[in-house]
């Protein structure tokens, strides 16, 4: 078992409740079979609730409800497998290129019987047409000035964009606001997540996205 703190299980009771035991055992899936090919480092299994399953399962707060909602480069499932855990009212695609990963992914999906996943193998440009989001997430894909081109799109023309982000995401936004504006970015913004629940919170990018001709 991977040790949970008395903080941690506390935030996680709070954001999981009853589907805290589906939490726990991804985090095991991630401790045993997802170090050992190669999807979470060795040295993050200490971490794993507070970095990453926390770090990632907060953003719900910025979800509305029943949405569908696209995970870029999903990778470990972070923070896609995060959000159908804790939100079963969520659909989620799951957006991602390698083979290796999408196999791992699906195994998960199977064993924790998530019936609000699709995985997509593929890349997010090349998924564009395909999926109709609601909003956008992504962690540790990209700068926001190249992330904005493959999330903002899979919108649609309308939506959010919810990526999380670390504490140069003020400078991110600057650097990218002109591609962010070009693309039917209407207001951007910095949110942090989990204050309440989480000794470090999340901080996450959030970008509204309204083309003109798109109803709201």
């Amino acid at each position: 078992m991977v040790d949970i703190t008395s903080a941690e299980l506390e935030a996680a009771e709070k954001i999981f409740g009853e589907r805290l035991d589906l939490a726990k055992r991804y985090v095991e899936h991630l401790a045993t079979s997802g170090t050992e090919r190669g999807l979470i480092g060795p040295r993050e299994i200490p971490r794993l609730w507070s970095r990453h399953v926390l770090n990632c399962a907060v953003i719900e707060s910025a979800i509305a409800m029943d949405s569908h909602v696209a995970d870029v480069g999903s990778g470990a499932g972070l923070p896609g497998l995060c959000l159908a855990i804790a939100r079963p009212d969520l659909e989620l695609t799951l957006i991602e290129p390698l083979e290796r990963r999408v196999i791992w992914l699906q195994e998960i999906v199977d064993d924790l019987g998530l019936d609000n996943v699709t995985i997509m193998r593929t890349r997010a440009e090349l998924a564009v047409g395909l999926v109709d989001a609601d909003v956008v997430t992504a962690r540790a894909v990209s700068a926001l000035s190249n992330l904005a081109g493959l999330t903002i799109p899979l919108l649609n023309g309308r939506g959010e964009v919810v990526a999380i982000k670390g504490r140069s995401a003020g400078e991110e936004i600057e650097k990218a606001k002109k591609v962010i504006r070009k693309l039917g970015g209407v207001e951007t913004s910095v949110v942090v997540c989990g204050q309440e629940l989480l000794e470090e919170p999340t901080t996450v990018v959030r970008i509204i996205v309204n083309k003109p001709g798109k109803s709201s």
